[in-house]
């Protein structure tokens, strides 16, 4: 079982929590723990003909309701994609209100080895934000020069099936070759074997903080 019980999963873009850490929200999800899923753009201004302009917030919806985390621990911003860090200070206070609000003990984000302009953003951020909660970079490897395998996160094959249906979801992102199945299945199958275990996800450790449990008498 993963020991923390308030998980925070930030994602720049919607989908890219499901895509880097789809695997650990399932699971965590099953074990018990509250998730919450901050996503900071919806990108309109980037969603396919024929659909319309908040389709990636109805799809982030479906996406997260098919991992296991309520409606009322979904929180959307709307700034424009790929302008995050225009926006820097204000999406800081965000940050610190959800910190504030939550008191997550696990975050996860963007590896610091993402150069996403976006992800970047929010990584720096986040780190700024919650630096008194342990905190994961998840794999998004499309944007990753490197990434470093400090953690690994064993997955059920429940829990990368949930993670293959939230994918579903972004019925207007289908086609891109990071959402196809097989890969998903294919990374998950690499991390597995790299631990020994049918599959898994790879994190980034930022941060570790294990503190002491205390007991009531």
């Amino acid at each position: 079982m993963i020991n923390h019980k308030r998980i925070l999963i930030l994602a720049p873009h919607t989908d890219d929590g499901e895509l880097g850490c789809g695997g650990l929200i399932a699971r965590t999800v099953r074990e018990g723990s509250q998730v919450w899923y901050a996503a900071f753009s919806t990108a309109d201004e980037s969603v396919p003909a024929g659909f319309p302009t908040h389709q990636l917030e109805i799809e982030v919806r479906d996406a997260t309701a098919a991992l296991g985390i309520p409606a009322d621990q979904l929180i959307v911003y709307r700034h424009s994609v790929r302008k995050l860090s225009y926006v820097r200070q204000e999406i800081l206070e965000d940050l610190i209100r959800l910190r504030e609000k939550i008191r997550p003990d696990l975050v996860l984000l963007p590896s610091r080895k993402d150069i996403h302009q976006d992800h970047t953003t929010i990584t720096q951020e986040g780190i700024r934000a919650f630096k008194n909660s342990s905190i994961l970079g998840y794999e998004l490897i499309w944007n990753n020069l490197s990434f470093s395998t400090d953690c690994f996160i064993e997955l059920a094959d429940d829990d990368l099936k949930k993670k293959l249906q939230a994918l579903t979801a972004y019925t207007s992102q289908q086609g891109k070759p990071y959402m196809q199945p097989e890969f998903i299945t294919a990374l998950a199958k690499v991390r597995g074997t790299q631990i020994q275990c049918p599959y898994a996800e790879a994190f980034e450790v930022i941060r570790w903080i294990d503190r002491l449990a205390i007991t009531e008498v």
